[in-house]
Parts: structure tokens; sequence; C-alpha cells
């Protein structure tokens, strides 16, 4: 399991554009997660899956409302990442109105999950392998904090906690 002081793994994201520019065309782009995050701070988060309950209520609403206290300490980008298809995050997005706020990328085959080691399994569900609940501060591509949630908690991931981190 990724440990602070780990450098994130070689992987490639998966980001939904509706809106052309900078050479970057409509539709799924890849985000290779060493050059994105390269030279810059990074409050990622990650969450079992798109438009579930604790996820569209709590998790991300607190990461938007608080976009500009991390920015204003020193956080480049938020980043939330989920085990859906990049059309899924996109629609999430939308429906969040994360727009300049927060990155919504997709781990569509659980590889990034997989790769740090922390997965979930909710088969059980109906729901396949997807990403633990977790946060964690990144500078320059190494993990500088970590906080990762218990099986069905909300208690550590959440914006506040991290937010406190990156001003530290």
């Amino acid at each position: 399991m990724i440990q602070v002081g780990d450098t994130l793994p070689a992987t490639v994201l998966m980001e939904f554009s509706e809106v052309e520019g900078n050479g970057c065309s409509l539709g799924p782009n890849p985000v290779d997660v060493a050059k994105a995050t390269a030279g810059k701070t990074i409050a990622l988060f990650a969450l079992p899956g798109a438009f579930t309950p604790t996820c569209s209520a709590k998790h991300v609403p607190g990461y938007v409302e608080n976009a500009a206290a991390f920015t204003a300490a020193g956080v480049d980008e938020i980043w939330c990442l989920s085990v859906n298809d990049a059309f899924v995050m996109g629609a999430w997005a939308r429906d969040q109105k994360t727009n300049g706020k927060v990155r919504m990328l997709a781990d569509g085959s659980a590889a990034f999950a997989q790769a740090t080691g922390l997965t979930l399994d909710l088969t059980s569900k109906g729901m396949g392998l997807r990403s633990n609940r977790y946060s964690m501060l990144v500078k320059d591509g190494k993990v500088a904090s970590l906080n990762i949630e218990g099986p069905g908690k909300f208690e550590v991931s959440d914006a506040a906690t991290l937010l406190a981190q990156a001003k530290a």
C-alpha cells in the first residue's frame, strides 16, 4: 500500500472535456499522472463511486466549497478520482458544478487504485472492484500526507482535514 513519501504510480487517468481549448480535444483525454503532478501540489481525494450518496452529498461538495481556500493554501489543483468511466465522471462534474474547482478523473480499470493498494471490493453490492475512500496531499508527485477511511466511514478524507494539512 502506498505511504507518505512514496511516488504516485505511473498510470494514466481519463478526464472528460466538454470545451475545446489549448489543443485538448472534446471527450475523454488521457492524464499522465507523473506529468500532471510534476512541480505541483495536488489535493487528491478518491471515493468508491460517482453519484453515490456520501460521495455526492458530502465528499465532493466539501472540496468544491473549499476550492479557493485550497488555492490560498498553495494547492495548484484538486483531483477527484473514482473507478468510473470518463463519461460518468463528466456527467457527475456537471451535476456537482466542479468546473474550474475540482478535476473529475476516471480510473476506469482501477489501475491507479490497484497500483496504490487502495482498493475496495464491492462485488457483493454489484459494484465490483472500486477505490477505497481516502485523501492525500501530493507534492511534486510524492505523497506528503495520506488519510485512509475505514470501511463505510467518512471521517478523515474530508476537505477540512486535507485543507488543514495543506496549510501546515
